[in-house]
């Protein structure tokens, strides 16, 4: 067992998983994460990233520098699984030091990077400060603070930002509130007001589970 260089670590799962399975089926939800693995598991070359290993729907992803890091947990946000009808996806990262064994990665630094991944909503990219402070410049993109969160089993708050891009607002797409997944509004298959707010559905299954119960889900 060894300590390993420093990196930072990463966690991108997909958001809502069970609420998706529970709405369009295990088979349905296992081929969406063969796929989002596989498309991560592709683009990691271009920013020397490797990756760890998968815990049910969660990519855990080990990549040498911060701002190569933060730009590819931007661009799984945004691209891994994209379009209508794709599931939301979210990131969380830390940079630091981990103790390697058999090509696995153990340590405070991982504990807090899942725990920040945790965080994140849909979408979004949640990194730390010592993490977003060691890409400070990035082309393009500006950090946003969340504050200090208090984190599971872990002693002291850390500071959390979030990534974004400064383009962020151009995408138009909606989160189904049933499964979380991606829906364009021109294209949804039901679109239901509640309280003043629409609520766009991707399909009649979430239609109906909304409707059986809209305030689990408004």
């Amino acid at each position: 067992m060894a300590t390993g260089s420093a990196a930072t670590f990463l966690f991108a799962d997909i958001a809502g998983f069970t609420a998706l399975t529970e709405a369009h089926g295990d088979e349905q939800a296992v081929q969406l994460v063969d796929e989002f693995a596989a498309v991560v598991r592709a683009e990691l070359p271009n920013v020397g990233g490797e990756y760890v290993k998968t815990v049910g729907d969660a990519l855990m992803l080990r990549v040498p520098d911060p701002g190569d890091a933060i730009r590819l947990g931007l661009w799984i946000t945004r691209n891994a699984l994209s379009g209508h009808q794709a599931p939301s996806v979210r990131v969380g990262g830390n940079f630091g030091t981990a103790v390697e064994r058999d090509g696995d990665y153990f340590g405070t630094t991982i504990n807090v990077a899942a725990r920040v991944s945790a965080l994140a909503r849909g979408g979004e990219l949640l990194v730390t400060g010592n993490t977003a402070a060691l890409a400070p410049d990035l082309d393009g993109v500006i950090y946003e603070s969340r504050g200090r969160q208090s984190l599971r089993n872990i002693a002291e708050p850390v500071e959390i930002f979030a990534a974004v891009r400064r383009d962020e607002d151009a995408d138009h797409l909606v989160i189904d509130p049933v499964c979380q997944m991606a829906v364009d509004p021109d294209r949804a298959v039901g679109r239901l007001l509640l309280d003043g707010h629409a609520y766009y559905l991707c399909s009649l299954g979430c239609v109906a589970a909304f409707t059986q119960n809209p305030q689990r889900y408004s």
